[in-house]
């Protein structure tokens, strides 16, 4: 008598239909997975997730209303024993840590889905984290760098937007000689030549939004 194989329960999360579709393809072609339930935004993970309990929920970071993140720490709240693989486009070391810390189990970069997929779903599945190697790499080279304040980091996002100094102290109502000071400290923090740099950087780490 065959042994019978395992189905592995999945859940979907992306704010593109599309994109959503794609995965599922993707999945439906490997042996003992199968897509139950997608959701769009991160409310609708939750209310998903309650309702069908899947082994593994893949769930993307950045979606309108309530975000990844957020929807990883209730998930999680409510079962600490979830399974969830991050999938993204972002592979900044900031945006990974925080998904991490929320209590994903893995992540996985969007651009290497067709070669990975499978092999994070599985290895989110059996209970072991999953982490690309240059998102690991990432996590490493920042691992003892000294983070940005929630201050410094309202600064650069307010930059980022195109601010100058007067306009981000007149935002943040403090003075544009504080704006200086914390730029001064980002500037450091980051080892960024100057304030677009360090613009840069940020989007690249995760640390702001671009």
């Amino acid at each position: 008598m065959e042994e019978s194989i395992r189905i592995l329960r999945l859940l979907l999360v992306d704010d593109h239909p599309l994109f959503r579709a794609g995965v599922a393809a993707v999945l439906s072609k490997q042996t003992g997975m199968k897509v139950v339930a997608e959701a769009g935004d991160g409310n609708e993970a939750i209310r998903l997730y309650r309702e069908h309990r899947p082994d593994v929920a893949l769930i993307d970071l950045r979606m309108p209303g309530l975000g990844g993140v957020e929807a990883i720490s209730i998930i999680i709240s409510e079962d600490p024993q979830a399974r969830i693989l991050v999938l993204t486009t972002y592979y900044g070391d900031v945006e990974a840590l925080r998904a991490l810390k929320a209590g994903a189990a893995g992540y996985l970069l969007k651009t290497s889905l067709l070669d990975e997929l499978s092999v994070a779903v599985r290895r989110v599945a059996e209970g072991h984290k999953y982490l690309p190697s240059e998102v690991a790499a990432g996590l490493a080279t920042h691992s003892i760098d000294e983070p940005l304040t929630l201050r410094e980091i309202a600064v650069l996002q307010s930059v980022a937007a195109g601010n100058s100094n007067n306009l981000v102290a007149h935002e943040l109502t403090i003075s544009e000689e504080t704006v200086k000071s914390h730029m001064k400290a980002i500037m450091g923090k980051l080892d960024a030549r100057d304030r677009t740099h360090a613009v840069c950087i940020g989007i690249r780490r995760g640390i702001i939004s671009g």
